[in-house]
Protein backbone atom coordinates (compact mmCIF):
# COMPACT_ATOMS: atom_id res chain seq x y z
CA UNK A 1 0.00 0.00 0.00
CA UNK A 2 0.97 3.11 -0.61
CA UNK A 3 0.74 6.43 1.47
CA UNK A 4 -1.77 7.95 -0.33
CA UNK A 5 -4.25 4.64 0.04
CA UNK A 6 -3.31 4.65 4.09
CA UNK A 7 -4.30 8.14 4.31
CA UNK A 8 -7.32 8.06 2.39
CA UNK A 9 -7.79 4.68 4.65
CA UNK A 10 -7.55 6.55 7.95
CA UNK A 11 -9.50 9.39 6.79
CA UNK A 12 -12.20 6.82 5.53
CA UNK A 13 -12.08 5.03 9.27
CA UNK A 14 -12.65 8.24 10.93
CA UNK A 15 -15.28 9.31 8.82
CA UNK A 16 -17.06 5.92 9.61
CA UNK A 17 -16.38 6.95 13.44
CA UNK A 18 -17.69 10.34 13.42
CA UNK A 19 -21.18 9.46 11.97
CA UNK A 20 -21.29 6.94 14.50
CA UNK A 21 -20.52 8.99 16.80
CA UNK A 22 -23.65 11.75 15.41
CA UNK A 23 -25.79 9.10 14.85
CA UNK A 24 -25.52 7.65 18.43
CA UNK A 25 -25.79 11.48 19.77
CA UNK A 26 -29.23 11.70 17.50
CA UNK A 27 -30.72 8.95 18.77
CA UNK A 28 -32.79 9.77 20.99
CA UNK A 29 -34.00 13.05 19.42
CA UNK A 30 -35.13 10.61 16.39
CA UNK A 31 -36.76 8.86 18.41
CA UNK A 32 -38.76 11.37 20.40
CA UNK A 33 -39.80 13.06 17.15
CA UNK A 34 -40.79 9.96 15.43
CA UNK A 35 -43.51 9.06 18.54
CA UNK A 36 -44.45 12.89 18.40
CA UNK A 37 -45.61 12.40 14.88
CA UNK A 38 -47.26 8.71 15.93
CA UNK A 39 -49.19 10.35 18.48
CA UNK A 40 -50.27 13.29 16.18
CA UNK A 41 -51.17 11.00 13.55
CA UNK A 42 -53.34 8.19 16.78
CA UNK A 43 -55.02 11.69 17.74
CA UNK A 44 -56.12 12.41 14.55
CA UNK A 45 -57.12 9.35 13.34
CA UNK A 46 -58.39 7.11 16.97
CA UNK A 47 -59.59 10.35 18.57
CA UNK A 48 -60.69 12.03 15.44
CA UNK A 49 -59.07 15.75 16.99
CA UNK A 50 -58.83 17.77 13.81
CA UNK A 51 -55.41 19.21 13.80
CA UNK A 52 -54.12 21.39 10.60
CA UNK A 53 -50.91 19.53 9.58
CA UNK A 54 -48.66 22.40 8.32
CA UNK A 55 -45.13 22.38 8.07
CA UNK A 56 -44.96 24.95 11.22
CA UNK A 57 -46.87 21.96 13.35
CA UNK A 58 -44.12 19.40 11.83
CA UNK A 59 -41.51 21.45 12.86
CA UNK A 60 -43.34 21.64 16.26
CA UNK A 61 -43.61 17.88 16.92
CA UNK A 62 -40.57 17.20 15.14
CA UNK A 63 -38.59 19.45 17.38
CA UNK A 64 -40.91 18.83 20.67
CA UNK A 65 -42.14 14.98 19.99
CA UNK A 66 -44.27 14.18 22.75
CA UNK A 67 -44.31 17.55 24.53
CA UNK A 68 -44.46 19.19 21.06
CA UNK A 69 -47.34 17.08 20.17
CA UNK A 70 -49.68 17.63 23.04
CA UNK A 71 -49.14 21.14 22.88
CA UNK A 72 -50.15 21.15 19.45
CA UNK A 73 -53.15 19.23 20.43
CA UNK A 74 -54.21 21.41 23.39
CA UNK A 75 -53.64 24.21 21.36
CA UNK A 76 -55.84 22.87 18.65
CA UNK A 77 -58.58 21.20 20.66
CA UNK A 78 -59.21 24.83 23.07
CA UNK A 79 -59.14 26.60 19.49
CA UNK A 80 -56.78 28.68 19.79
CA UNK A 81 -53.76 27.21 16.79
CA UNK A 82 -53.64 24.94 14.22
CA UNK A 83 -57.30 25.19 14.12
CA UNK A 84 -58.54 23.43 10.04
Amino acid sequence: MTGIEILLLILALVGVLVGAALIRAASPFIINAVVGLVLLFLAQAVFGLSVAVTPIVLGIVALGGVPGSIIVLVLSLFGVAFVP
